[in-house]
């Protein structure tokens, strides 16, 4: 009897890592690599294998997954994998905007190499906790083959479409809501920190009344007034995402004026902040123009 094919990983970063993580106490047998050849070791102590390379991983496994931050280290990686020898199939966990996918694909269609475009919400959090959420579209074959792999750390898998591209447009416009989400209430808590409310009072209103949100119900609570900020999800990230949501809706000649001032907004937390700067992090922006801190248990706190 042949023994299976372990499953490749590309991409053991704050998401990747976990996921990996998962897939082996789901059972399967996992090939890894990433930049940080630490990373990769970690999880070699873990039971998986660690290769040097994603063009290795690609000459060791037929199914291979990618976790990846950018669109171009996402082209990058899949010219590597392509390069492989055994890869028959690649999955992009990442989020890298549909004209991206849709080229991504067609290379790799070039070599055979089918694409199941399935990026996942649900942050650090969610994939510590094995409840993300994949967005997937691609072949539904392709799908029902991965959906396994994907429901070790998964528990919500959607199919969304047919076509490469359309779980990438959906992720995205998810994350436009919850960077806007994000952008007003800090506007709102700011403005009422300012004219004296109680910040966790104030939060308590919003999710008891018809303005809650992801960010009221809860980053403001567990990483704004405790001053955490350690979601897990960079700025830099959620700025990325923002730009490609509207670039996407440029690109369709889709006018989107609400979602063209969160991105400038997004744009300019991120040129503000710091390398490694949390998304929720965004709340300094309006704290400066406001000139108070959101604490738990203060009122209205001068900033300077």
């Amino acid at each position: 009897m042949s023994t299976p094919s372990p499953i490749g990983f590309v991409g053991l970063g704050a998401m990747g890592g976990p996921m990996v993580e998962a897939l082996l106490d789901g059972g399967f047998d996992v090939l890894v690599t990433d930049v940080r050849a630490e990373a990769a070791e970690a999880l070699a102590e873990r039971g998986a294998t660690a290769a040097a390379s994603a063009a290795q991983v690609a000459d060791g496994a037929e199914t291979v997954l990618v976790s990846l931050p950018t669109p171009d280290v996402v082209r990058a990686v899949a010219d590597e994998v392509a390069a492989g020898s055994k890869v028959r199939t690649f999955v992009d966990l990442s989020t890298t905007g549909p004209t991206v996918t849709e080229a991504v694909a067609e290379r790799l269609a070039d070599r055979s190499i089918r694409y199941l475009d399935a990026p996942v919400s649900g942050g650090v959090a969610g994939v510590t906790a094995r409840r993300l959420t994949v967005i997937a579209a691609g072949d539904e074959a392709v799908f029902a083959e991965v959906r396994p792999m994907l429901a070790t750390f998964a528990t919500t898998i959607l199919h969304v479409g047919p076509k490469p591209g359309q779980g990438q447009l959906a992720k995205l416009l998810n994350n436009l809501l919850s960077a806007t989400a994000v952008a007003i209430t800090s506007e709102a808590i700011t403005f009422g920190v300012r004219a004296g409310l109680d910040a966790a009072t104030l939060l308590e209103v919003f999710n008891a009344s018809t303005g809650r949100n992801t960010a009221t119900s809860d980053k403001f609570p567990q990483q704004v007034l405790t001053r955490a900020f350690d979601s897990g999800f960079r700025l830099a990230l959620m700025a990325k995402d923002v730009e490609l949501c509207l670039a996407e809706a440029r690109n369709h000649g889709q006018a989107m004026p609400v979602g063209a001032l969160v991105q400038q907004l997004w744009t300019l937390a991120a040129a503000r902040g710091e390398d490694g700067d949390d998304h929720t992090e965004f709340v300094r922006l309006a704290e400066e123009w406001a000139g108070v801190e959101v604490r738990a248990g203060e009122v209205a706190r001068a900033r300077g």
